[in-house]
């Protein structure tokens, strides 16, 4: 059994871990939020707001790794009886969109933190569709804490 077999949550559960509502919502299934790392999925839809002649176009990628990332923060506070704060993205650098993914397809999307400082982190995420890597980046986040 492999990682993106194993699924923590999924569909409404994920509601749970982000303040964003459908249309907006970015990841459907959660398959590992631990150590540092989260790994979500999404399968990509015709009437996505981000998708345009065909494809997820680059802002839905961007808001993906930024969901994913949301979702495993959200999954580890829930875990500790915490409130989930609201994340927004400070910068966003290194961005490479190798090819944009086709309606109908299904993306993984692994989230790694490289550092935190405070209520600021910095991750790496990578979405990968059919075991190819589409796109990556580095972001920094900020944690709104409340």
């Amino acid at each position: 059994m492999g990682i993106y077999d194993n699924v923590i949550a999924t569909g409404d559960d994920i509601l749970q871990f982000i303040p964003q509502r459908p249309p907006m919502v970015m990841v459907e299934k959660l398959h590992k939020a631990e150590g540092g790392q989260t790994i979500g999925s999404f399968q990509i839809k015709e009437d996505n707001i981000f998708c345009e002649d065909g494809f997820l176009q680059e802002p839905g990628l961007i808001e993906n790794i930024a969901q994913t990332a949301a979702v495993g923060v959200g999954f580890e506070y829930r875990n500790e009886n915490k409130d989930v704060p609201t994340g927004y993205i400070g910068a966003v650098q290194r961005l490479t969109i190798h090819k944009l993914p086709e309606i109908g397809k299904g993306i993984f999307t692994e989230i790694n933190v490289e550092h935190k400082v405070f209520n600021t982190t910095l991750i790496n995420g990578k979405i990968t569709c059919n075991n190819e890597l589409i796109a990556d980046c580095t972001m920094k986040i900020f944690l709104d804490e409340k």
